[in-house]
């Protein structure tokens, strides 16, 4: 039989007591420190995102890589105080930002004017727009100090053709778009409700997503009156270990238009 601590002796807490841990606080996580321990200026930045780019197969301009190279820079700098993005080092952004975000444009036609829904600091709609600087993109996102990045990014980069939405794209917003692109968190059905009114009937929505996509793409069968499923491409970026999906809808039919549409373009 267990012989009981008539004395009410803890170890534990004999331990923490004496470190000066109070039992009735929780233990908090240190917070992660989202600053880059280092910015490369422009000019370096580029020479490396050359070297890079060219490991991983990957073809850019140079007058693409340039600018891909100031864009890091101005996110770099802002993500001081801002933390924009978890992906600190230079070759994640490369990799996981710029090509992750244009390896599509060798897998699919993108037809414009083009929305990037849930864009954040501008992914994929800012190295889309660097690769595309003729077409019409526009940016969505309801987050103002990201807007406000995205417009510094906008008149640093001298970047034309580009409206930036600050507001989070809804049922309500039809202006009227070819594409859709969006590399947000948001599940596939409510990205297809949100821009029934804006896409074009024909038009494409493009969901930069990773590999356990499966049970989105069965949630969205609900909406088969309006898109149909036209593409799920499984895929791994060259020479990486991450693999993700580009599921791409059409949309068929139209659907009636809300009671009070709005738009807000700047």
């Amino acid at each position: 039989m267990a012989h009981k601590n008539k004395q009410n002796y803890s170890p534990y807490k004999a331990r923490k007591e004496k470190a000066g841990i109070s039992l009735n606080q929780p233990t908090q996580k240190p917070k992660r420190d989202f600053r880059p321990e280092r910015i490369y200026e422009i000019e370096e930045a580029n020479d490396r995102f050359a070297d890079i780019f060219r490991n991983h197969q990957f073809e850019c301009s140079h007058e693409e890589r340039r600018k891909l190279a100031h864009f890091y820079y101005l996110l770099m700098k802002n993500q001081e105080h801002q933390n924009f993005t978890r992906l600190l080092k230079l070759k994640d952004v490369a990799i996981k930002h710029f090509i992750d975000s244009l390896v599509i444009t060798e897998m699919v036609d993108i037809k414009f004017p083009l929305i990037d829904v849930g864009t954040g600091p501008g992914f994929p709609g800012i190295p889309l727009k660097i690769r595309f600087p003729k077409e019409k993109i526009l940016l969505g996102e309801g987050v103002q100090k990201r807007v406000e990045f995205l417009k510094v990014v906008r008149e640093e980069l001298k970047l034309e053709n580009l409206d930036i939405i600050g507001r989070n794209i809804n049922e309500h917003f039809v202006y009227p778009v070819q594409s859709v692109i969006t590399r947000a968190v948001e599940d596939i059905p409510n990205t297809l409700r949100n821009v029934l009114s804006c896409l074009q009937e024909g038009g494409a929505v493009y969901f930069m997503k990773g590999p356990g996509v499966d049970p989105e793409i069965k949630m969205a069968q609900e909406l088969s009156e309006y898109y149909k499923l036209e593409k799920d491409i499984s895929y791994t970026l060259k020479h990486t270990e991450n693999h993700r999906r580009l599921v791409v809808y059409r949309k068929i039919k139209n659907a009636p238009l809300p009671e009070d549409p709005d738009e807000e373009v700047e």
